[in-house]
Parts: structure tokens; C-alpha cells; sequence
């Protein structure tokens, strides 16, 4: 086993450093043990991967490069790589590798993300914060902790079975949110990019798009976010769709920050217009520890680590070896970003 181990590693400097031959390909990788290394370069012989380098480093070696990891991406790489072909995200979200000047208007460079990949972890997520909000889970470990027998801390409890869930955008993340609602007995109803493409499931009510929101949004006593962060949903939860969604109702983001205006939700929550809310993504972010979100008891704060859990590691290993598998034989990528529309 130690002698494995020590041929991997040094297979693993070997390739870091191992320079292009004619014909092949390049992969510049932020990220890949010698076990991850070793296995793609068995299942793609035609490509050089480059990782463990320095930003300088990878800069250098920029003009070599066919393929990056989309966090090495910078406007000074994309300027210097003029063979860059294809950028991968470790992530479901764009918006700031798009951001990159040059990136989104060149037809050369494919985009792809791990769309679907975190569903599963995400969507546990999502019901796990509902089930502490309605069950006041928050308020009786307070208690527990104090070591007190107060059966007052469970005042206002409830059920999540018979309400009603607005999945807003029903993408691979929206998609496994709505599946585990139904399984609640919650009513779901959900939007998407093209209703007209797809078929609506068995464990969603009422599927429409972007023009049936303010007709959900006034039906759902629960709305959960999935949105990627594009200019069209960058403030689009304001003080006006909040108003739009029943009293007491419980509000959800696991989208990105920037589509809700912070300062509308601190409001409707202070008003008591929404019973409380789960947030995974803010904006700013991080939150600032003085920001008053984090005093309010009716609100349940997380990292930005919804996403975490092991199977959502093997997932995503899943997408990045079977695109690199494609990208040695040159066929067609798999989660291609629309990089006008931004998912």
C-alpha cells in the first residue's frame, strides 16, 4: 500500500509538470489527487493534466492549455490561452465565472457546470430548515441546552403536510426540492425556463414559467428559491413579492444572494408578513456579523454549505469524468451552459 501510494504521487509530479506533446490535449486542474489523476489519465491517455501549480505557473502555461477548471479562470489566462476550448465548473452557479471579460461572448470556449449534481444534498437541506422552522426545533434545543423541561418552546408549531410549495425554478436542484415535498403531502407548484419543453411530473400540481409567478407566489404559504443569479432574477424577491405571498409563510433561498433584496426580506420578516425564513445564500456574503439577520429567531442562517455531503462529491467526480472522457475523443459535452442566458 506504501509503495502504491509513493508511485502514485510521484506519477502525480510527473504530471503536473509533464509537458504538451504534439497532438495532445491539456487539461489545467485546480484540484486532483494522485488517485483522480491516475484515473483520468487511464481513461484519457491523449491528455497532459497540469495541477499544483501556482497562479503564476499556470499563467505561464497558459498558452498551452485547452481545458481549465473555471476557478483558475481569470481575464488575464482567458487573454493568454488562445487554445482554451472548454471551462468546468465545480459549481451549479456561473454568474461569477461569467463575470471573466471575454468569456460569455466567444462562441470558441465551452461552459459547462454541475447542474443536477447537487440536488440530492440541497434539496435534504431545504426540508431540514422547513422542519426546523415549523417544528421550532431551534427554540427547543435553546431549551435543551439550558436544561429545561418547557413544553411552551414548541408554541406555534406546525405541519408542512397540507401547505402548499412554490418551487421557483425547477431545475436538477428545484426538481429533487419538489419531489421530496410531495412526499410531505405538500401541494407543489413550480416554475421553469421552457414549460412548453417539458413534461410537467407527477409530484408537481401546476408547472408554468416566468409569467406565473406573481400567480404562485400568491397561492404558496412555502417558496423555495432555486434560481441561478442572472439580470433578470438579480432582485427580483423585493418588497413587492413578498407582499404577493400569504401571511405567515416561510421563505427559502438556496439560489444565490442577489436575488432577493435583503432589505425587503429583513422587513417582511419584522412585520410578521412572513413567518420565517432559511437561508443558505445571502447578500452580502458572507453576512456581516453585525447584520441583524443573524439575531432574528424566526430566521435559520447556513454558510452557503447546502451542497455538502459526500454523495455530492462522488456526483460531481461522476460529471468531471465523463467530460473529460468525451473531451479526449472529441464528442459533445455534457451540463453545456447557455452562456447568454447564464444557466
Amino acid at each position: 500500500m506504501v509503495l502504491r501510494k509513493l508511485c502514485l504521487l510521484a506519477l502525480f509530479l510527473v504530471m503536473s509538470w509533464a509537458p504538451a506533446q504534439a497532438g495532445d490535449l491539456t487539461y489545467l486542474a485546480a484540484r486532483l489527487d494522485a488517485e483522480e489523476l491516475n484515473e483520468l489519465q487511464e481513461m484519457a491517455p491523449n491528455v497532459v493534466f497540469l495541477t499544483g501549480l501556482t497562479d503564476e505557473q499556470a499563467l505561464a502555461r497558459a498558452a498551452e492549455v485547452d481545458a481549465v477548471d473555471a476557478h483558475l479562470l481569470t481575464a488575464e489566462f482567458l487573454t493568454a490561452a488562445t487554445n482554451l476550448r472548454w471551462v468546468q465548473s465545480w459549481s451549479a452557479g456561473v454568474d461569477s465565472y461569467l463575470k471573466v471579460e471575454g468569456l460569455r461572448d466567444t462562441d470558441r470556449i465551452v461552459l459547462t457546470n454541475m447542474q443536477g449534481v447537487h440536488g440530492p444534498a440541497i434539496a435534504e437541506h431545504v426540508m431540514g430548515s422547513l422542519l426546523a422552522l415549523t417544528r421550532k426545533l431551534p427554540q427547543l434545543h435553546t431549551l435543551q441546552r439550558e436544561g429545561k423541561w418547557d413544553r411552551q418552546g414548541a408554541a406555534g408549531a406546525t405541519t408542512l403536510a397540507g401547505r402548499t410549495m412554490f418551487v421557483v425554478g425547477m431545475g436538477g436542484i428545484g426538481s429533487q426540492v419538489a419531489r421530496r415535498a410531495h412526499a410531505f403531502d405538500m401541494r407543489v407548484l413550480a416554475t421553469v425556463r421552457n414549460p412548453a419543453r417539458k413534461t410537467k411530473p407527477d409530484f408537481v400540481a401546476q408547472m408554468g414559467g416566468a409569467d406565473d409567478l406573481d400567480k404562485f407566489l400568491g397561492q404558496a404559504e412555502v417558496v423555495v428559491v432555486a434560481l441561478p443569479l442572472t439580470a433578470e432574477t438579480e432582485g427580483l424577491f423585493d418588497a413587492a413579492a413578498f407582499a404577493r405571498m400569504p401571511v405567515g409563510s416561510w421563505f427559502v433561498n438556496i439560489g444565490r444572494g442577489p436575488i432577493v433584496v435583503t432589505g425587503d426580506l429583513v422587513a417582511a420578516l419584522k412585520s410578521g408578513h412572513l413567518a420565517g425564513a432559511a437561508l443558505d445564500v445571502t447578500d452580502p456574503e458572507p453576512l456581516p456579523s453585525d447584520h441583524e439577520l443573524w439575531g432574528m429567531p424566526n430566521v435559520i442562517i447556513t454558510p452557503h454549505v447546502a451542497s455538502r455531503a459526500e454523495l455530492t462529491g462522488e456526483r460531481r467526480w461522476d460529471i468531471i469524468r465523463e467530460n473529460v472522457r468525451r473531451f479526449a475523443q472529441g464528442e459533445k459535452l455534457i451540463n453545456v451552459v447557455d452562456k447568454k442566458t447564464g444557466y
